[in-house]
């Protein structure tokens, strides 16, 4: 993955025994408080994860911002270990369960190989589940796509199942034989499992014929350039490593390193910010569709199916940028977060928390950019901190929605938007019209509708661009005499394509302010 050097700032901080605290975070400038562009917005995010950093009681920290293919900013603070070795952007973290997208991928990798469903039975290629009891008679068999999507009737089990990470596969399968309680009946609720996912890569040991670990490093990490991760932290460089601590009686403690085991397909990778970043791109380079030739290890229309959420939608709370309350939702896809956010737009992401370390991340597909964070602290995921550099992203303007270029015949039918309105006349463009559009509304109704606004609105530029919403369809904005004139152009899917709908809205000039 390319980095452009000329605005990539990577940051060393923190060669003593402690990270940043608060009475050393840098003032925000009136002018960094509201960016304008990348070099106003660093300092305003740099601060506010030096903030979360100090109040996290995080050791170490590294975080970085992806766009377009590039790193545009990767900064790494404070320790990697306590006695004062620095963090560096090759330092090594866990990222616990944002190791879940590697999983989720590798199963659909191998669906597009035809080597399995994800609507077959879960029993199909674990077969120690087909004798197990169900919680109610009439309780469906929970399917490989219930595993991805956290619906298999799993109980929640964060803090157990970050422990059952050294598991050996023989102990899960002697689990496996015994079956396990169910919370509720599978494919009825969302609820978050590490169990569940455990059981994902126990399919692809058996599917894939190879261990879990090295199908992930070798058909999806090492293709991507991911040289320096995997699941094995006592084969890596120990001097690179970021060790894990919990903060405890007002210290740091050393949490014990665990082996890989069943259980790392939920929560076991370990890699660098210069590594992650390669993940980071490869993902988001999957939008938008388009004819380009494939070049990753998974086809870009797959990567685009893990952002599909299972629709038991979860609302939270949110503040816009104008500090109004505003609503949100996201709901789990396949290893991602799948939501729509008042500050980000559509976006996707997903934390990790795990004994010694914590992580974050977010895609803002629509806009070509990614963020990620690792902290070597015990559940320190910085969400907070990672979500709000994005919004600073956004409100300067750094990330913008990425324009779709209007299909020719969108383009060709907004031309006959425009005939009409300067004719006032829906029937100059009677050819172009799709078969409901006039028993919706008469030709002599249009003309009265028509007219009337043109007489409102005055002489208006329609040569303005539409803007896409999809191939056929799009909105547009027209500035006029007397104020500006906005719209909606729907086409229906037939071929040729004629106009299905048009929607035409003014909004007046307001009158200038008394003197």
């Amino acid at each position: 993955m390319r980095r452009n050097a000329l605005i990539m700032t990577v940051l060393l901080m923190g060669a003593g025994a402690a990270p940043p605290v608060q009475a050393q975070t840098p003032p925000v400038t009136a002018a960094a408080a509201t960016p304008a562009s990348l070099h106003e917005a660093i300092p305003v995010i740099d601060a506010a994860f030096d903030r979360w950093q100090a109040n996290a009681h995080a050791p170490g920290l590294v975080y970085g911002v992806v766009q377009n293919g590039e790193i545009i900013h990767l900064r790494a603070t404070g320790v990697k270990t306590v006695d004062g070795a620095p963090v560096a952007p090759d330092t090594l973290f866990r990222i616990a369960s944002m190791s879940k997208a590697f999983t989720a991928l590798a199963i659909l990798k191998l669906r597009d190989e035809g080597r399995l469903s994800l609507d077959a039975l879960a029993e199909t290629y674990v077969p120690e589940l087909a004798d197990w009891t169900y919680p109610t008679a009439d309780s469906p068999r929970i399917r490989v796509r219930d595993l991805l999507n956290h619906t298999g009737g799993f109980v929640t089990d964060d803090p157990w199942g970050d422990r059952q990470q050294v598991l050996t596969e023989a102990e899960f399968t002697r689990m496996l034989e015994d079956g396990v309680p169910f919370t509720r009946a599978p494919q009825t609720a969302f609820e978050y499992s590490n169990f569940g996912y455990a059981l994902l890569g126990r399919i692809v040991t058996n599917v894939s014929g190879r261990p879990y670990n090295d199908y992930i490093e070798a058909e999806i990490m090492r293709p991507l350039g991911m040289t320096s991760s995997g699941y094995d932290v006592f084969a890596a460089p120990q001097d690179r490593r970021a060790l894990g601590y919990r903060w405890e009686n007002d210290a740091w403690s050393r949490e014990p390193d665990m082996r890989h085991g069943v259980f790392g397909s939920m929560g076991g990778v370990q890699t660098s910010a210069e590594d992650y970043a390669r993940w980071i791109a490869f993902l988001l380079s999957a939008w938008p569709a388009r004819d380009d030739p494939e070049t990753g290890p998974v086809r870009r229309s797959t990567v685009r199916e893990m952002a599909q959420g299972s629709n038991f939608v979860q609302p939270r709370g949110g503040t816009g940028a104008d500090g109004q309350p505003c609503a949100n939702a996201s709901a789990y896809g396949m290893g991602l977060q799948s939501g729509v956010d008042c500050n980000l737009g559509v976006y996707l992401a997903h934390g990790g928390g795990y004994p010694g370390y914590g992580s974050f991340m977010i895609l803002m597909p629509e806009r070509g950019t990614g963020l990620f964070a690792f902290a070597n602290r015990t559940y320190a995921g910085p969400a907070g901190p990672l979500f709000d550099a994005a919004a600073t992203l956004v409100r300067a303007g750094v990330a913008p929605v990425r324009p779709t270029a209007a299909s020719a015949i969108l383009t060709e039918r907004y031309a006959d938007v425009g005939r009409i309105w300067a004719a006032g006349d829906v029937g100059v463009a009677n050819d172009r019209l799709a078969m409901n559009f006039l028993m919706d509304r008469s030709v002599e109704n249009w003309r009265t509708v028509l007219g009337q606004l043109k007489t409102d609105a005055g002489a208006c530029a329609t040569d303005a661009p539409i803007t896409p919403t999809g191939g056929l369809s799009g909105t547009y904005r027209w500035t006029c005499d007397k104020g500006v004139v906005e719209g909606r152009l729907l086409l229906a899917p037939t071929t040729p394509a004629a106009i299905q709908a048009i929607n035409f809205r003014f909004t007046p000039t307001p009158p200038p302010a008394a003197q």
